[in-house]
């Protein structure tokens, strides 16, 4: 028969005691090395926004034709003497762009255009094996985050991909009479470029915060400024294929003052019969007209956006708004003077990596409007 406790007696006396509750439950396990996969990203995305900036200066100077073949291993390496040059510039010369624009162009300005081009593709093969050599390491290290392989896989893909859309693009100049490539092709390889940045910088926004953390702060979500910022995000990116269409056929050279064109609202060869749909892509008064008046609606959008943002009730969330706001400003003003300089390079190329700036600053908008950062009550 069993005795009587009192009331006062520790019960679990002679029991297992229980473990009590670790912290950090959600992170173990699946932490990796998340900082050194964010610094290997960050390489990445300077990589990538110094590709944008020297493609851009490739469009600039006319450079992008002066590699006839894709060679991804074998061209690797440039001419390494006379008979190399001499040869190069043979293939160069049957093409319609040496043809029909620089007919006599001597063996010394070949060179000059051909290094930019050069220099484009040996960027891109740079950043392929930056990505292998960090993707396969991470992974044989088994230092991935659970859940990051798929996305961290997707970056090498679409770097792949963008390498043959690069050829795509260029072999529509090869051929034909066209003295540059498609400005539609042009657009998708700009515009495929500035995914993969995206995909980049939000991968480092996530990696710079724990899974616990950002598990809360989704809590916290600003439902319609996520949506906001997202339309914002989608907005940008339709003006920065414009852009490109723009590059893609000289436009910005074609109606040099502002706000009319050519003295009046609408260019005087608005719609050209001849060309039917194709004067969306190859008209140059139509297609800076566009880029016009949708660079006119995204800033309208920006101050709606920048209006709402500001109601946020966190600190970084509306700083944030803030931030992409002031750089829509400065983009719409050096858009203004890239018209009125007649699109000269120096002027251009700033235009172009200020339009990567305001890309990533929207992004961030939208990444704060999903998960806020934590503040106290007194802000």
């Amino acid at each position: 028969m069993t005795s009587k406790r009192s009331i006062f007696e520790d019960v679990s006396e002679g029991e297992p005691r229980r473990e009590a509750p670790k912290g950090g439950m959600i992170d173990a396990g699946r932490r990796g090395a998340r900082g050194a996969i964010r610094i290997w990203l960050m390489v990445l995305f300077a990589l990538v926004v110094v590709m944008i900036a020297v493609g851009g200066l490739t469009r600039l100077t006319d450079s992008g034709l002066s590699i006839t073949e894709w060679k991804p291993l074998s061209g690797a390496l440039p001419p390494m003497n006379a008979a190399d040059w001499q040869s190069e510039f043979d293939k160069y010369r049957q093409i319609p762009e040496y043809q029909l624009q620089n007919k006599g162009m001597s063996l010394s300005e070949f060179k000059a255009i051909y290094w930019w081009e050069w220099g484009h593709r040996q960027l891109g093969r740079v950043i392929g094996l930056v990505w292998a050599v960090g993707f396969f390491g991470f992974l044989a290290a088994r230092r991935i985050p659970a859940g990051w392989t798929g996305r961290l896989l997707l970056l090498g893909v679409l770097g792949g991909a963008q390498g043959a859309i690069g050829w795509w693009m260029v072999s529509s100049g090869l051929d034909g009479e066209m003295l540059d490539v498609a400005s539609y092709r042009l657009a998708v390889h700009l515009g495929l470029a500035f995914v993969i940045l995206g995909f980049i910088a939000w991968y480092m926004m996530m990696l710079r915060r724990e899974e616990r953390e950002l598990m809360q702060a989704r809590r916290s979500k600003e439902a319609r400024l996520f949506g906001l910022s997202t339309g914002w995000l989608h907005f940008a990116f339709l003006q920065i294929l414009i852009g490109a269409l723009v590059a893609g056929i000289d436009a910005g050279r074609s109606y040099t003052d502002w706000p009319l064109m050519a003295g009046g609202f609408l260019p005087p060869d608005f719609w050209m019969s001849d060309l039917g749909w194709r004067n969306f892509f190859e008209n140059p008064g139509l297609v800076q007209f566009i880029h016009r008046m949708v660079g006119y609606a995204l800033l309208a959008f920006g101050i709606m956006a920048w209006l709402k943002g500001r109601r946020s009730a966190h600190v970084a969330t509306r700083a944030a708004f803030t931030a992409a706001f002031i750089a829509l400003c400065a983009q719409v003003a050096l858009g203004v003077a890239t018209v009125l300089h007649v699109a000269a390079w120096q002027v251009a190329i700033v235009h172009q990596v200020l339009a990567v700036i305001l890309w990533v600053l929207i992004l961030r908008a939208r990444f704060l409007s999903l998960y806020p950062v934590a503040q106290s009550v007194r802000g």
